[in-house]
């Protein structure tokens, strides 16, 4: 049964420590917002800054490590071993369609069509410059391929998860990020001011994350439907259209993980599948295939290159280690999420799709989606980069699909995309941070309605004051990487032990009685 606390109260079972913390924090953040905004944005700025410069490196070689141990676990013996110890309860297509829904969100529509065409323009430094036109597409879409490939689906819950999972269902032990330190520190990170620190990190990470998206589709969404129907781009149609969303994902949240968010994801899975078609197939097919097979394979070559690429610390600041430290702010409680829907499945098929499949699934999308931007400015200079210019995501955006045949039938299905994106990652860290609150698999309702509507009632707050507020937001995730990142780097080394425990359990289990 989903919901078997459905009825309790919004602080039953709850620990009202962190959430008086993680609440309390953000009331502050929108406060300090509203009282002096270019005080409060040059602060985050000055933090993220630190975070990128302090951590950068440290954050390239977890994401690097967290992937070699990941596929060294699927391909052993120990990734045989189930995980939950029961067959799964979702379908594999339904249980794909959550974590890429989830997982890619809805930076994996704006970003699939600005980051391709953003590289090509300006030719990251790793690939140096003197670049023909077509190295320079396939260099484009190899960079992107690096920022939402192997290393940053691994780090939103493949090591993690298997700590979690092993440690909640085989041990009991509550589903929280506190639970990554259990086997280094024992009960004592379980209560008191750590543990509760932890989690409280977590949970403002995911938050930060996840309001900045709501915020940015009402902004972008605004834009888009005065581009498209004139509709004024105002602070009204932009709370209308947050309104919207909130609306949307508490309700699939409320209903719980078997139920609305499957359906979202299911359905925003096939919606994505026939519009990557309808562009291949009737974009510049030849330009996105071509460049789709060179530019894996330059990703493939040069990946531990990209990975480890130092020279332009400034450009990574404002690309890689960014994105970095966004997935990384995510790591605990994407764990979390994909713990509760993956249980029952084995680790090798956990790993196999979240750090192998889902990534080459990504790639293909980001070379359609940005390859055709790529082809169509190839063939027509201006076409895409003068809307791009100042870094207008849904321009761009905009900008492709028109090109298209009944492009502005496209652009509006690629809106509805957008917005089942950012629900679905709206309704699953709902979910999410109720689970960290209460630590098992059926927070309240009550809890969830309450997330569910602060995080659309902060995004709504930072709309009005603009969109530098949503852009703090979204930038304070770098920040809160520092701790989370000392956090998932236990998982390294605490997965594969994990790993050794649960096969040598389910072995013995397996193995018939000695009757001798």
């Amino acid at each position: 049964m989903e919901d078997t606390n459905r009825d309790k109260g919004l602080f039953k079972g709850v620990d009202t420590s962190v959430f008086a913390v993680s609440a309390g924090f953000m009331l502050a953040f929108v406060v300090l917002a509203i009282v002096d905004m270019d005080w409060l944005g040059a602060l985050v700025r000055a933090g993220a800054h630190w975070a990128s410069n302090v951590f950068g490196a440290f954050w390239q070689l977890l994401l690097l490590a967290s992937f070699i141990v990941a596929l060294v676990l699927a391909v052993g013996r120990a990734g045989q071993s189930r995980l939950g110890g029961t067959e799964p309860e979702i379908s594999n297509f339904k249980w794909v369609a959550i974590i890429m829904c989830t997982l890619l969100a809805g930076g994996g529509v704006f970003w699939a069509a600005a980051e391709p065409v953003a590289h090509f323009l300006n030719t990251p430094p790793y690939f140096g410059a003197g670049l023909n036109q077509s190295q320079q597409a396939s260099a484009a879409l190899a960079q992107s391929f690096m920022h939402w490939g192997f290393l940053a689906w691994t780090v939103l819950g493949s090591l993690s998860a298997i700590t979690l999972m092993h440690l909640h269902y085989h041990k009991g032990l509550p589903l929280k990020p506190r639970t990554l330190l259990y086997p280094v520190f024992g009960d004592r990170v379980l209560h008191g001011f750590v543990g509760g620190a932890i989690d409280a990190f977590s949970i403002i990470a995911v938050i930060a994350g996840t309001v900045g998206p709501i915020g940015f589709l009402g902004l972008q969404m605004s834009y888009s439907l005065a581009a498209l129907f004139g509709i004024a781009d105002g602070v009204v149609t932009q709370l209308l259209v947050v309104s919207g969303l909130i609306a949307i994902y508490t309700l699939s949240a409320v209903t719980g993980v078997t139920r609305g968010i499957q359906v979202l994801s299911s359905f925003n899975v096939v919606l994505g599948i026939l519009l990557m078609a309808y562009v291949l197939l009737l974009g510049p097919t030849a330009f996105i295939a071509d460049h789709y097979v060179e530019g894996l394979g330059v990703y493939l070559t040069d990946m531990v290159g990209m990975a480890t690429f130092r020279a332009d610390t400034v450009w990574l600041e404002s690309w890689t280690v960014f994105f970095w430290g966004w997935f990384i702010g995510y790591g605990p409680m994407m764990a979390i999420f994909v713990a509760r829907i993956s249980k029952g499945r084995t680790l090798r098929e956990l790993v196999l799709i979240l750090s192998i499949m889902a990534p080459l699934v990504t790639t293909v999308w980001f070379s359609i989606i940005g390859g055709a931007g790529i082809g169509y400015e190839v063939a027509q200079p201006g076409s895409v980069s003068e809307a791009f210019e100042g870094f207008n995501l849904p321009a761009a955006l905009l900008a492709i699909t028109q090109q298209l045949p009944y492009g502005f039938i496209i652009s509006i299905l690629f809106l509805v995309l957008t917005t089942v994106f950012v629900a679905t990652t709206g309704d699953s860290m709902t979910y999410a941070i109720s689970m960290a609150m209460t630590g098992h698999e059926h927070p309240s309702t009550a809890l969830r309605v309450f997330w569910g509507v602060m995080m659309g009632v902060i995004a709504m707050i930072l709309v009005v004051i603009g969109a530098g507020g949503v852009g703090a937001l979204q930038s304070f995730i770098v920040i809160t990487a520092v701790p989370v990142s000392l956090l998932l780097l236990t998982s390294v080394w605490v997965a594969p032990k994990m790993a050794a425990e649960m096969l040598k359990e389910q072995e013995c289990e397996s193995e018939p009685p000695n009757l001798g």
